[in-house]
């Protein structure tokens, strides 16, 4: 198969041209006239996976290895020595970022892995969800939910009614959405204090673990087309201790 096929699958699943002005998501090492024999699906690349990865495999990855621009190729750091591993083997790469955060991602977690079914979209990233628990009682089911040992929180008020939600990083969206709690990733200190002063509850379900369900999500669609994937996903670099 060529990969301008599957790029062509890919952009019905989410088109491409819905990426953030600032992403990278689309066609990021190899030509739209090569083939390939495998399609493996990952959050990131690490050298563990492109080392173990057969030749003339095609990756699909929900961040793209090249966001910005680089200015010299030094294959003893990351990420060229990811690309110069690639290039030898002929393994070729997809990204869908942006484009898949605002048509499937966010939707996938919070109906398939959180359970909540029913919600409201504002803006392109931002899903809103009636809630109507304690902030312990809704504290304790999003850890369970996403099998997470330890959460940091922000307690802005003892119930929570409605919720919203944003996988990734999405601290910049507070303001633009009502509820009274929102679950995220990367929160900072300053957007913490600002918060609970708001009386805004945070729930940070991390970067790696709450978007650890991208390949399992496009594998579901790819299967629409009779194409398989193998899943995999990048380390966490963090460690929690």
């Amino acid at each position: 198969m060529k990969i301008s096929e599957i790029y062509a699958i890919l952009d019905s699943i989410a088109p491409f041209e819905l990426q953030e002005s600032w992403d990278n998501s689309g066609l990021i090492i190899g030509s739209m006239s090569d083939e390939f024999d495998d399609i493996v699906l990952s959050l990131d690349l690490d050298s563990t996976i492109v080392a173990s990865a057969k030749p003339n495999t095609l990756f699909i990855t929900h961040h793209p290895l090249i966001f910005k621009g680089l200015k010299r190729v030094d294959s003893s750091k990351y990420p060229s020595n990811l690309i110069k591993m690639m290039i030898k083997k002929d393994i070729s790469l997809i990204s869908m970022h942006t484009n898949y955060d605002k048509v499937v991602l966010n939707k996938f977690v919070l109906s398939e892995i959180l359970g909540y079914q029913d919600y409201e979209q504002y803006g392109d990233f931002i899903l809103k969800f009636e809630v109507n628990q304690s902030f312990e009682e809704f504290v304790s089911r999003i850890k369970s939910k996403l099998n997470l040992p330890t959460l940091r929180v922000v307690k802005g008020s003892e119930f929570i009614k409605t919720a919203a939600i944003c996988t990734g990083s999405g601290s910049e969206l507070i303001g633009s959405f009502e509820a009274d709690c929102f679950l995220s990733g990367d929160f900072k200190y300053h957007t913490a204090l600002e918060s609970y002063e708001n009386s805004l509850s945070l729930i940070d379900i991390n970067h790696f673990e709450s978007e650890r369900y991208f390949g399992k999500s496009l594998a579901f669609y790819l299967q629409k087309f009779n194409l398989f994937a193998t899943i995999t996903n990048s380390i966490n670099p963090f460690e929690y201790r």
